[in-house]
């Protein structure tokens, strides 16, 4: 937190939004101390308390204790920091008179040298005080402040100093809470097992993360053999999984940025974005970009700035954007239609992208590339955008005998390169849906599924790829030139198509 600087620059107004109240007054206060500056906090319930002497004066109102302030800013010596909680909800009810008020104060404060801060969970202030006051970044507790967490509950259990390797994955489990999380689940580990357990941790930070809506920790065992297929993906991940390491930081190799897909619905974009935090070794968080953006002014950027704080915080990780196309598609009319604010979360994204130092690896992955602004697409953004096509039947095979295993069969007991020549123009998804289609039909009959009710399935099934054949020529034409092919391809195409047959 850069709070010292903009003190001693002599910012009168200041706004810290954070839920780990406690620890930020803690850190406001080594501040105030380092630079001998007095430390006052109000609030409504307990009025106003000078933290040295612990004198408190009353005044729930707020427009009492500004009246206050008034009279301590008069002189600049001695300086003082006020600190007051949860003002915001006072400014939400339209209050011409406390607006006016605490803008005399802030401009008496920039007089004498001292400074407001505003504490609470959202920043939310009327067009009159938007200017007023400058947003100090509070991010969320590092590993060595969780550790400090985690030693005072390993105390207050009485359990003797952990395995270093244990506590490292402890602590790597907890990145991305607050402090207070953070205690409450390393005690429910302490609860659930009698020790400090990672899973459980792991746990319930999914769960807290999920709570707010905006990324959520995926569970996922998923790895690149899961995936038919896309050869030249996948070798591309395999060299780039060492990356992340201390020998990679000690040669001095840069952390890997982003990936992004394009492709045809149901071609195992997805699957390859869970598959990338497998090989890499690193924890997946998805990000619904369509959850991001809010109705109140101001939200959707501070939705926006949470998720980077969050990915940061848990770094090094994987981020997912799924179809990121639909949360970005309208920042080019954003100023007509809505006020601008897709175009600021569209930019602060491209810039968090381009100048991000912490190891956040972004999956991004887009159906309709011609949705996203040309900006996004360039070189820095992405480390590669690769191109995923319809399987050929090489491909094909390689996702029948996938498919067929994972729903506890023997890929040995069909002939997948006849089923591969037989589903022409069929995606990775579709032919995990004829698969289980046919593990309907046979098990309605009482038997398990064979050739023929395979074949039916793949009759009864109309592909994807036959109803949008303009759309993935686009595609393709698109892509050549742009985007690297995700498959080195064994059959030619023909009009558009590729011949199948040839293996």
């Amino acid at each position: 937190m850069n709070l010292t600087t903009y003190l001693r620059a002599g910012y009168p107004g200041l706004c810290i939004i954070t839920p780990e109240e406690a620890r930020a007054e803690a850190e406001i206060a080594a501040v105030c101390d380092s630079l001998q500056r007095n430390l006052h906090a109000w609030s409504s319930t307990e009025g106003l308390v000078d933290v040295r002497d612990n004198r408190v004066t009353t005044c729930p109102d707020p427009l009492d204790a500004l009246q206050l302030l008034e009279g301590m800013f008069v002189s600049d010596q001695p300086r003082h920091v006020v600190l007051l909680r949860d003002l915001q909800l006072h400014l939400d009810q339209s209050d011409p008179l406390l607006v006016r008020r605490l803008k005399d104060t802030l401009r008496l404060a920039k007089a004498n040298g001292h400074a407001v801060v505003l504490l609470g969970c959202r920043l939310k202030l009327p067009a009159e005080l938007d200017h007023e006051f400058a947003h100090v970044e509070f991010r969320l507790p590092d590993a060595a402040q969780l550790g400090t967490v985690l030693d005072g509950i390993l105390k207050s259990a009485k359990i003797k100093t952990l395995h270093e390797v244990l506590r490292e994955a402890a602590l790597q489990a907890a990145l991305g809470l607050t402090t207070t999380e953070a205690e409450n689940a390393f005690a429910l580990s302490v609860v659930e097992t009698g020790s400090i357990d990672p899973k459980v941790i792991a746990r319930e930070k999914a769960r807290t993360l999920k709570k707010n809506g905006l990324v959520e920790v995926v569970e996922t065992a998923t790895s690149l053999e899961d995936i038919g297929g896309l050869g030249l993906l996948k070798e591309w991940l395999t060299r780039r999984s060492g990356a992340f390491s201390a020998s990679a930081r000690a040669y001095g190799l840069p952390a890997p940025k982003g990936l992004l897909i394009v492709g045809i619905p149901g071609t195992g974009k997805s699957l390859t974005a869970k598959a990338t935090a497998g090989a890499f070794g690193l924890p997946l968080l998805r990000l619904d970009m369509g959850r991001v953006f809010g109705g109140i002014v101001g939200q959707s950027e501070a939705n926006l700035r949470s998720v980077i704080q969050t990915a940061e915080a848990i770094a090094p990780c994987v981020l997912w954007i799924d179809e990121i196309e639909k949360g970005f598609s309208g920042s080019k009319s954003s100023g007509s239609t809505d006020g601008g604010t897709s175009s600021r979360v569209f930019g602060s994204f491209l810039s968090w992208m381009q100048e991000k130092d912490k190891p956040v690896f972004v999956v991004a992955t887009a159906n309709d590339v011609s949705q996203l602004p040309p900006e996004f697409l360039r070189k820095g953004r992405f480390d590669e955008m690769f191109f995923v096509d319809l399987p050929d039947a090489l491909e094909r095979a390689q996702i029948w005998d996938i498919v067929i295993a994972r729903h506890g069969r023997k890929p040995t007991d069909f002939d997948t390169v006849v089923l591969a020549r037989a589903c022409e123009q069929f995606t990775g998804a579709e032919i995990e849906a004829a698969f289980i289609d046919a593990m309907h039909e046979a098990y309605a009959e009482g038997k398990e599924p064979g050739p023929k009710d395979l074949v039916a399935a793949i009759t009864a099934t109309t592909p994807l790829a036959n109803l949008m054949d303009g759309q993935i020529n686009a595609l393709r034409h698109w892509a050549r030139g742009r985007a690297r092919e995700a498959a080195e391809r064994s059959t030619p195409r023909r009009n558009g198509r590729r011949v199948s047959g040839a293996n």
